[in-house]
């Protein structure tokens, strides 16, 4: 598939999203050839924990799943304070439900976990006991790893913006095999002889 041919990636972005945890996916995924759209609450300027302040490309109620690659869910501190993120939970259901991936990253788990969509997948997060404070229902798929891939939802703890980016570009065949380890092996343990990989295989960095 032709870059011109895939449809975008669509980032949700709200009050208080945590920035610095989905920067490795979205450049390699536009490296990649990608669209990246940004997806508010509505389509009024937020600002990010880091004071970066984004204007939404689109509004949430706009987004449909067969419109799109894949929905990233990056962690606020607003998925533990309120509830006005519920409606990307639901989001995140409509996409899953039409068989297009969704990747939550911290705080974001906690708001699939209240929507009963960790309930029967396999998953991470932080710590185990984050999540067992939501009161979900799927505290026995709980898995101590970097980042979880099950049945097209990606998830990840905060101390994981490499592990997740690395889940994506698997998922979505951005990178496969040795070059998607050296990816890994380069941005998470700084590992030289990795460059090389990714270098005969023509792969940016």
């Amino acid at each position: 598939m032709s870059s011109g041919d895939r449809k975008p990636v669509h980032h949700a972005v709200y009050d208080t999203y945590a920035d610095w945890e989905t920067g490795h996916a979205t450049a390699y995924l536009a490296r990649a050839g990608y669209g990246i759209r940004t997806v508010g609450p509505t389509r009024e300027p937020v600002t990010s924990i880091g004071r970066l302040r984004v204007q939404p490309d689109l509004a949430l109620d706009d987004v449909r799943p067969e419109d799109s690659s894949l929905l990233i869910l990056p962690g606020a501190d607003l998925w533990d304070t309120s509830d006005d993120l519920a409606p990307f939970a639901r989001k995140a259901r409509e996409f899953l439900d039409a068989g297009v991936p969704v990747a939550a990253i911290c705080g974001a788990t906690a708001g699939l976990a209240r929507e009963g969509l960790l309930d029967d997948r396999e998953h991470t997060s932080a710590v185990s006991f984050y999540l067992a404070a939501t009161g979900y229902g799927g505290g026995g798929r709980y898995v101590d790893a970097d980042a979880v891939t099950d049945r097209g939802l990606i998830t990840a703890g905060p101390t994981e913006p490499v592990a997740f980016a690395r889940e994506i570009f698997g998922l979505l065949g951005v990178y496969e095999g040795e070059v998607l380890d050296a990816w890994y092996r380069l941005f998470h343990h700084s590992d030289a002889e990795a460059y090389a990989v990714l270098e005969q295989a023509g792969a940016q960095q």
